[in-house]
């Protein structure tokens, strides 16, 4: 299966990048704990997450992918490759603009992202450097979405699913390498990281047969077209990273350590919802964009159902497992150094709220392309602001309520929202609706998930003692409660029907092939 194996070559690069970036977290972590230098490099690093987010996972590639494409199977790779270096010139001017803004009006921005570090001279000031620092980033990271939306659109998705690995080998090797270790010494590497990751893209674009040179720029007629798909979607597929904005915000408003607790919770959250998210919605847009495109609505329909059954057959067990054992993982992986018991206790609720998000995260990232392939981004905008709304609305009530937990359920609930949404308006125009084999997997994939809880809460009962042990038999515990219950939830699935160990092994033999 063509989807399958697109899939987990992304997936597969991300859940490399991703463990690496864990990694990351877990010498953040032991080094820095929930300090001022932590909340100051969080909040600095938050404008990269959130523009490759926005491009290299979302409005960027969503509209030049499909044009791209359709320049390809129209007119032939030459005509593809000019436009592609047209929209080349144009971004770069773009953004070198957008970069001399940035680094002037820096402290203005922080006022936005993080208005109470002001009440902190001190963590304000290291903001601003951090952030002045890593503002380069934007820059690189911004192009190697075109050059990844050339390679995706080649259908060779490993070059571009590779390039975040990159930005966590370079933190990995200042962690590791660096003492003293100092906010700027990460903020530099980050910078280094996405030139590494554009002469990377630069590289394989090459080596696909489609070097890409740099014009004088020029406003032409596809150029115009891919801007006004393109900036309307920048805040509809970015309505997540704009709720993590406002997250950070309202973070930043309470006690120290706030800001690096929601980080180290969303960083785990981020783990399985890259793996499975981007990679099905990256998977999905290529394929929708040609049926859409020669007039197949019910492969359409049918690509999106596979995809959407794909993650949620593989989401659900991830947010329960997350819920469940969120105080033992925090415990067992990030409890060193800096990162003490009480980092623990402030730091599993928050990532329990996020985790009952996790399922509706995943399926905006699925049926987004729905709407991105038949270049309709006005539709997830309007979504995108209504859900941003509530997003804020809850955020502020229930971050005094509850503090970071608070803020990571507001955010989860704005997400159901998103993506129930997202699924109602495709029905209502004809363009989705859950198909028989959807209907019957969908009560069988969650009836396995509560089994799945079940068995989780017994175990970890059972396991207590070796959780509270030394470091090897709490890794140990960790394991068999986490293997124990995906071992559960597949035995479950299987058993209910939610999935079909035939087809599965057919998949796989096919992805090996």
């Amino acid at each position: 299966m063509a989807l399958l194996r697109s899939a987990a070559t992304v997936g597969g690069y991300t859940m490399v990048s991703r463990v690496l970036g864990f990694v990351r977290e877990m010498l953040v972590a032991a080094f820095l704990g929930a300090s001022p230098i932590s909340d100051a490099f969080f909040v600095a690093l938050r404008l990269p997450n959130m523009f490759r987010s926005l491009f290299a996972e979302g409005a960027f590639s969503a509209a030049f992918v499909p044009l791209f494409a359709g320049k390809v199977a129209r007119e032939g790779h030459e005509a593809a490759r000019r436009f592609a270096e047209d929209a080349l010139a144009v971004l770069l001017t773009v953004l070198l603009v957008f970069l001399l803004l940035g680094e002037m009006l820096t402290p203005f921005i922080l006022d936005v992202i993080a208005p109470g570090f002001r009440a902190e001279p001190e963590k304000f000031k290291l903001a601003v450097q951090l952030t002045r620092i890593m503002f380069p980033y934007l820059l690189f990271i911004s192009l190697t979405a075109l050059q990844g939306g050339v390679l995706n659109s080649l259908e060779r998705f490993a070059a571009m699913a590779f390039t975040p690995v990159l930005l966590n080998l370079f933190l990995i090797a200042v962690l590791v390498g660096v003492r003293p270790l100092r906010g700027d010494d990460l903020a530099w590497a980050v910078a280094a990281a996405g030139f590494a990751q554009f002469l990377w893209l630069t590289y394989s674009c090459w080596q696909a047969g489609m070097p890409l040179s740099l014009p004088w720029p020029r406003l032409t007629p596809e150029v115009k077209r891919l801007l006004r798909i393109m900036l309307p979607g920048v805040f509809g597929a970015g309505v997540l990273q704009i709720n993590l904005v406002v997250s950070t915000a309202m973070a930043s408003l309470l006690p120290t350590g706030a800001v690096s607790y929601l980080n180290y919770a969303d960083r785990l959250n981020q783990l399985p919802l890259a793996v499975l998210g981007i990679a099905v919605g990256t998977a999905i847009l290529p394929p929708l964009s040609r049926q859409v495109r020669l007039g197949d609505d019910a492969g359409a329909i049918t690509t999106q159902n596979r995809g959407l059954e794909l993650a949620l057959l593989l989401t659900v067990p991830a947010a329960i497992g997350l819920a469940i054992a969120a105080e033992p993982i925090l415990a067992v992986l990030f409890q060193h150094g800096r990162f003490t018991a009480f980092d623990t206790a402030a730091t599993a609720p928050a990532l329990g709220a996020y985790a009952a998000g996790l399922p509706a995260f995943v399926m905006v990232k699925v049926m987004a392309p729905g709407y991105f392939a038949r270049q309709n981004t006005k539709t997830p905008v309007k979504i995108g602001a209504a859900t941003m709304a509530v997003n804020v609305v809850l955020t502020l009530g229930l971050g005094w309520l509850l503090a970071q937990t608070g803020i990571a359920l507001a955010l989860s609930i704005a997400g159901w929202l998103n993506a129930l949404l997202l699924i109602a308006v495709l029905n209502r125009r004809g363009q989705f609706a859950l198909d028989r084999r959807m209907r019957r997997a969908l009560p069988r994939i969650l009836l396995a998930g509560f089994g799945m809880g079940v068995l989780l809460l017994v175990l970890r009962w059972l396991l207590a003692d070796a959780l509270a042990a030394r470091f090897a038999v709490k890794l140990a515990a960790l394991a068999g409660l986490v293997g124990g219950g995906l071992l559960g939830f597949a035995l479950l699935a299987l058993l209910f029907g939610a999935a079909d160990l035939g087809e599965l092994r057919r998949r796989f033999r096919r992805l090996a092939a």
